[in-house]
């Protein structure tokens, strides 16, 4: 066992890895954390009830038969209305004159931060005490209830018929580095970028019983990118997605929050259909009316039911229109935009470009020491303007780092802007190499004609690029040794290729989309040796001419369309 760090009921850490003291200090750090680093963010009450009541916690049930795990209760927007319910239900029973057993099975929850943990305490023993507990018996459910923890490190016996909460919203760089690896160890979801909220869920899926039911209100970016893949894997061989809420734009929070968040329950069991709704306004009325729709048996209007939703890794769907009808034939009558001969990847990242990237004359270095560089401001106009940016490149051609004894004037730059250039995360994980630049710089891809794509817009802005400049790390570029880019320009440049973004893509205000490598992959598209001189002639045409009608047009063509769905092509997605 851990040392007992902070004084509490419970010690902070059940059972971790015995006596790490480098990972209890990890921890001791996290908890003692203000709230906007920890992730907490606090749940409105009517979507609170709304929760309960979606996964069947109500007062008219026997809930002191049954066992609910808030993983991270917070000041217990969650937890205390949750117990309420359940001593509702207790008194009523009583009253009714059944026989109700010991109250300690049924609740648990679980919270690192400190003080947070002690006035929830409190106001549960309180809550205990309204309901006609003495003193001495409140305390003691409430400690029986409350663990003071980390709940992705404490030991708990599972078998919970409801898990339910808001996990917390933590970025991997903001967890203590021993934690971290940790949490790597025991938890296959924590996956590339993934928030904190990903090992959450996992962790509370492998504590549900059978019939059990998650449900959870967090960020929906895991649904459809790149760090959801082995929860969605995970969801797709052992559960069942039973309800999907968007919450996107509803006024879920006490605070202003950047995620999209939405509701999901997950359950044990046989899977089934997926039941639907889509940015509910937040009365109770409302509310309570969805609940009992996503509950029931037969479908009510203000739902929808999507099968085929969760498969193996691939992004959710959850959506069902005649442009998703659309993505469907398309995905099963060509073949993927990489499978035709096509590359997409992601300009450098510097990690310090103030110092890497500058105006191309005024960088004081060899001549073959820097590259020309695309930049996204380059794009503006729908073709390249190139400002006169460059960037600076330590690596040779043949891919290690040049000998900065062979180069005086790269030295003595680098050298000038050393202490900065050393703070980086790949400088000191390797200082050796601390000149490097975070991606490898190849200068063949500069002299390759290229499309150039950048990250975040409202449309798809796809420029041709002849061949001399290097493209920054917020632009996206599409080479390819089969098919001619002017033609490939008018596919991307199409309401066919926003429509591929926008199906799964995470959502972004104002309308925006990530045009980013993982979504461009998604694009399917005909072979070139199968496209007609004609056609080729017309999208080449369409594209020089930056005729977004044209791109459609030819498009649809392309794609023998049929008329629905050239019409639904042509409006705004």
């Amino acid at each position: 066992m851990l040392p007992s760090l902070i004084h509490a009921p419970i010690s902070l850490v059940n059972r971790v890895n015995a006596g790490d003291c480098v990972l209890a200090d990890a921890v001791f750090e996290l908890s003692r954390s203000a709230g906007s680093s920890r992730g907490a963010i606090f749940t409105r009450s009517n979507v609170v009830d709304f929760m309960l009541d979606l996964v069947g916690y109500t007062s008219d049930e026997n809930l002191f038969e049954l066992s609910l795990l808030e993983p991270s209760f917070g000041n217990g927007e969650f937890l205390i209305p949750a117990i309420e319910r359940l001593l509702i239900a207790r008194t009523r029973a009583l009253t009714a004159g059944e026989v109700v057993g010991c109250i300690k099975p049924c609740i648990h929850g679980v919270e690192l931060h400190e003080d947070t943990f002690q006035s929830t305490r409190r106001a549960v023993i309180a809550l205990l005490e309204q309901f006609e507990f003495s003193s001495i018996d409140a305390i003691e459910i409430t400690d029986a209830w409350l663990v003071h923890g980390d709940f992705l490190l404490a030991e708990l016996d599972g078998g919970f018929n409801f898990v339910i909460g808001n996990p917390p919203y933590v970025r991997q760089e903001l967890i203590p580095g021993p934690l971290l690896e940790e949490y790597r160890k025991r938890f296959a979801t924590l996956y590339d970028r993934a928030d904190l909220y990903v090992p959450f869920m996992e962790r509370s899926l492998n504590l549900l019983g059978e019939m059990g039911q998650l449900c959870f209100i967090c960020s929906d970016r895991w649904m459809k990118n790149k760090y959801g893949g082995p929860l969605r894997s995970l969801i797709s061989q052992r559960f069942h997605l039973r309800a999907y809420v968007d919450m996107v734009d509803a006024d879920a929070f006490h605070s202003e929050v950047s995620a999209y968040p939405a509701i999901t329950v997950i359950s044990t069991g046989e899977p089934g259909p997926v039941r639907v709704a889509e940015r509910p306004s937040l009365d109770k009325t409302t509310l309570r009316e969805l609940s009992t729709a996503l509950r029931s048996q037969a479908p009510p209007q203000m739902i929808k039911e999507l099968h085929g939703v969760v498969s193996g890794s691939e992004p959710w769907i959850l959506s069902a229109t005649s442009n998703t009808e659309l993505i469907r034939r398309l995905e099963q009558a060509f073949p993927s935009l990489e499978e035709t001969g096509c590359k997409v990847g992601i300009g450098v990242a510097t990690g310090a470009d103030n110092v890497f990237i500058g105006k191309f004359d005024d960088l004081d270095v060899e001549p073959d020491r820097k590259l020309p560089l695309a930049m996204g401001k380059d794009l503006g106009s729908g073709h390249m303007v190139w400002r006169g940016y460059g960037v600076i490149n330590p690596f040779t051609d043949e891919g290690p780092l040049v000998d900065l004894d062979k180069y005086p004037r790269l030295k003595r730059y680098l050298e000038g802007n050393r202490a900065q250039i050393t703070k980086r995360h790949v400088a000191q994980k390797s200082p050796k190499n601390w000149y490097r630049t975070i991606d490898r710089i190849t200068p063949s891809l500069a002299r390759r004609p290229k499309l150039l794509i950048p990250d975040i817009r409202g449309d798809a802005q796809v420029v041709f690029e002849e061949g001399w400049l290097y493209p920054h790390h917020n632009l996206y570029f599409v080479v390819s040794d089969e098919w001619n880019l002017r033609a490939l320009q008018a596919v991307l440049l199409s309401n066919l290729t926003r429509l591929f973004v926008s199906t799964y893509s995470i959502k972004m205000r104002g309308g925006y989309l990530r045009f980013q490598a993982q979504y461009l992959r998604r694009i399917r598209l005909p072979k070139w040796e199968t496209v007609s001189l004609e056609m080729r002639a017309r999208l080449v045409a369409a594209a020089e001419t930056l005729d977004f009608e044209a791109c459609n047009s030819a498009v649809a063509d392309l794609y023998s369309l049929t008329t629905s769905e050239r019409n639904a092509l042509i409006q705004k997605i």
